[in-house]
C-alpha cells in the first residue's frame, strides 16, 4: 500500500479474519489485528480454543509498520488480537478500543497508548492533512446473560476528512456483534454509510450458543443500515465459524442488496469512495 489512493477514497487490503490495513491520503489503521497462521489456536478465555484454518494475507513482520498511525480493535478476544499480533506491534502504537481492552492492552501488554471509548464516544485522529474521527457504536457479543462471559465489544464509525472538517468517507466496522435493538441508533445516527464491513460467520461455542452474526442476521442488519456497500469478513477462518460466507451473499442477494455486495478476498484490495467502489 505505497501508493497514496485518490482523494476522497480509501484504500482496503483485506489481510483475512477482520484484519483490514485501511489508507486514506496520509493515514494508515490496522483494524482488529490477526496474524495466526494456519493450524495455530487462538484462545478464546475460558480454555476456549479454535483452530485457524486459513492463512493471512500478511505477515505482521510485513506490515508497514513506518507509516501505521492507529489499531482500531473491536474487543479482545484471540482471533481479533492474538500472541503474534502482540509481539510483532510497537508498544507505542496508538489503538481505539474498549475500556476492558485499553485496561489489559496498556495493564498487562505495555501498549501505552491505548484509548478506551465508551459507547458513542469519539477520538480524532490525524497525519498531514488527513484525519479520521473514530466513534465507538454498540455492540453485543453474546445474548441474554451469556454476554458476561464474553469480552465487551465495541462497533467503530470512521469519518475521514481532512483540517477543514469536511467529513468525505464514512465506513463502519461492525465488530463481533448479534443482531439487536440497539443497533437501530445507528441508523438514526447516521443515514449515510459509505461502507459498512460486516463480522460474520454465526460463531457458534460449546452447547450451541452463537456469538456472531450468521447469514440471516448479517441481512438484517444491511436491511436497517442500507449502506451504499457492503464488506462481509470474519467467515471460514475458524472452526468455530459455522455460517458460510455464500449464506450470507445469498441472503442478501435474495433481498435485493445484490448491488450493496463488495467481493474482497484475503490478500485483494478494494479502493471505496463515496459514490463507487472498485
Amino acid at each position: 500500500m505505497e501508493r497514496t489512493p485518490p482523494e476522497g477514497t480509501a484504500e482496503i487490503l483485506f489481510i483475512g479474519n477482520a484484519t483490514l490495513l485501511i489508507r486514506y491520503g496520509e493515514l494508515t489503521l490496522l483494524t482488529d489485528p490477526n496474524f495466526l497462521h494456519r493450524g495455530q489456536r487462538a484462545h478464546l478465555g475460558y480454555g476456549l480454543v479454535s483452530r485457524r484454518l486459513t492463512e493471512p494475507a500478511l505477515d505482521v513482520a510485513e506490515l508497514p509498520h513506518a507509516d501505521l498511525d492507529a489499531v482500531v480493535l473491536s474487543h479482545l478476544h484471540g482471533d481479533h488480537f492474538d500472541r503474534v499480533a502482540r509481539r510483532g506491534l510497537d508498544r507505542d502504537l496508538p489503538f481505539v478500543t474498549t475500556p476492558h481492552a485499553r485496561r489489559l492492552l496498556k495493564g498487562l501488554y505495555g501498549f501505552r497508548r491505548a484509548t478506551g471509548l465508551r459507547t458513542w464516544q469519539s477520538r480524532t485522529l490525524r497525519h498531514g492533512d488527513s484525519s479520521v474521527r473514530v466513534t465507538s457504536l454498540p455492540g453485543r457479543h453474546g445474548p441474554g446473560p451469556a454476554r458476561v462471559l464474553l469480552p465487551p465489544v465495541m462497533g467503530s464509525l470512521l469519518e475521514f476528512g481532512d483540517r477543514s472538517g469536511e467529513t468525505r468517507l464514512v465506513l463502519y466496522l461492525s465488530g463481533d456483534t448479534l443482531f439487536h435493538r440497539g443497533l437501530r441508533e445507528i441508523a438514526g445516527r447516521y443515514p449515510d454509510i459509505h461502507l459498512a464491513v460486516l463480522h460474520l460467520g454465526g460463531t457458534t461455542l460449546p452447547g450451541g450458543l452463537v456469538v456472531t452474526m450468521d447469514a440471516g442476521q448479517g441481512a438484517d442488519l444491511l436491511d436497517l443500515l442500507l449502506p451504499r456497500r457492503v464488506l462481509p469478513v470474519h467467515y471460514d477462518d475458524y472452526t468455530v465459524f459455522r455460517s458460510p460466507l455464500e449464506d450470507f451473499l445469498a441472503e442478501a442477494r435474495r433481498r435485493g442488496h445484490g448491488a450493496r455486495l463488495l467481493r474482497c478476498a484475503p490478500g485483494e484490495r478494494v479502493t471505496v469512495g463515496a459514490e463507487a467502489a472498485a
